[in-house]
């Protein structure tokens, strides 16, 4: 049995579900998000609880049992409060400022780097040095602050770059002479 898919999905108040043959739609202080599932399980909703059942017994109604659980945890989630990534910048002159929709990075480069910010995310610089991405889809989020992390990632020597706040960089030995 999954011990994830098995528990159910509880709705927080001010969050209202509906469920249509295998697709899932909620909608939140945040917005409205909705998910369709495969035809491998079963989604019922009883009153303020969403729970999800395999059909049968095969390998891939188990693999799904559980995702599936999982991505309407996610939308529950997302509609009511938002997921968060922080990122830091650290190197000499390494910064970011967000103009609009447009977030602008210096990162050594020659030219400044123009990001635009996709609809569904909000970015905040609070300081140059520290940003802050959010949003009510987990995995546009995730992808998002990735594509930033993406234009200088954190090197091993000096650790210049822009890593997820709390991330562990290794640090290499310079070479000896």
């Amino acid at each position: 049995m999954s011990r994830i898919g098995k528990q159910p999905v509880t709705l927080p108040s001010g969050v209202s579900a509906t469920v249509s043959g295998q697709t899932v739609e909620v909608k939140g202080p945040k917005g409205t998000q909705s998910f369709s599932a495969t035809d491998d399980v079963t989604i019922t909703l009883d009153g303020d609880t969403i729970t999800v059942a395999p059909r049968g017994k095969s390998k891939r109604a188990r693999q799904q049992w559980g995702m599936t659980r999982t991505m309407v945890a996610n939308l529950v989630h997302g509609v009511s409060d938002s997921f968060k990534k922080e990122l830091e910048i650290q190197g000499v002159g390494y910064r970011a400022a967000v103009q609009g929709n447009v977030l602008k990075l210096n990162l050594g480069y020659s030219h400044e780097v123009n990001f635009d910010i996709p609809a569904g995310v909000t970015v905040t610089a609070a300081k140059p040095t520290e940003l802050v991405v959010e949003g009510h889809d987990k995995q546009l989020v995730g992808e998002v602050a990735a594509n930033i992390r993406d234009w200088r990632r954190p090197e091993p020597y000096k650790g210049k770059g822009v890593r997820y706040k709390g991330e562990y960089i290794f640090q290499k030995e310079g070479k000896k002479k």
